[in-house]
């Protein structure tokens, strides 16, 4: 199975010269380290960058340099800083091509649950909401079960929904599937020495499958 630079590996192959990408917390942002050389593709924080880079050397950071996760960022040739406000209002008028998020669970039809635990403190939904309801398109990247061994892809989301109806593809460190407008993962892809029963087990939710299911090409 893959590792989180794995999966940051494989959705980073989903990223289209030109595109405008927006980078969640957790395993999305791992994507800037994978961007082809050459490839045209401007990062987007949503907490005021435009023209991310990768994350520095050690002892290259600039602790006033940070994405939305607080981790220290470059900046690439060309790029801008800007506050929150202006940030949202390119999320919001749908100038990002592309968003890539962590979840905690996603459903069968499409819906995101990725921003509260019951119980658990949290400082604030984040720009989560406003990315799912006004992406153009959604890449998930999450672990496909949880450390109980649970399936975090499911007939319906038992947390707080994040977003309805909104994700389009997902990649774990089992598979790549699709979710189809009727509802249901359609497996695309499996990782290196996975097979298809493997993701049968691990998935919760209605499951397709056609034809012969290739491997992860990384």
């Amino acid at each position: 199975m893959l590792d989180k630079n794995g999966i940051a590996k494989r959705i980073a192959k989903e990223i289209k010269d030109g595109y405008y990408v927006n980078l969640g917390i957790g395993i999305p942002t791992l994507c800037a380290n994978y961007i082809p050389e050459g490839m045209n593709v401007v990062l987007q924080s949503e907490n005021g960058i435009l023209g991310m880079g990768p994350f520095p050397f050690e002892g290259d950071e600039d602790p006033d340099l940070i994405n939305a996760g607080k981790q220290t960022v470059t900046l690439l040739k060309g790029a801008s800083i800007f506050d929150s406000a202006l940030s949202f209002g390119m999320i919001r008028a749908q100038k990002v091509n592309l968003t890539i998020l962590g979840a905690m669970e996603v459903s069968e039809n499409g819906d995101i649950a990725n921003w509260k635990i019951p119980g658990k403190m949290v400082k604030g939904m984040g720009g989560a909401m406003d990315l799912v309801a006004s992406a153009k398109n959604i890449i998930v990247a999450m672990q496909h079960v949880n450390k109980a061994g649970e399936s975090k892809l499911l007939p319906s989301c038992s947390l707080p929904l994040t977003g309805i109806r909104c994700v389009k593809k997902i990649v774990t460190e089992l598979a790549v599937l699709d979710v189809l407008p009727g509802g249901g993962f359609k497996l695309l892809e499996r990782a290196p020495g996975i097979s298809v029963e493997d993701i049968k087990k691990a998935t919760a939710g209605k499951l397709i499958i056609e034809g012969d299911i290739p491997e992860m090409i990384l």
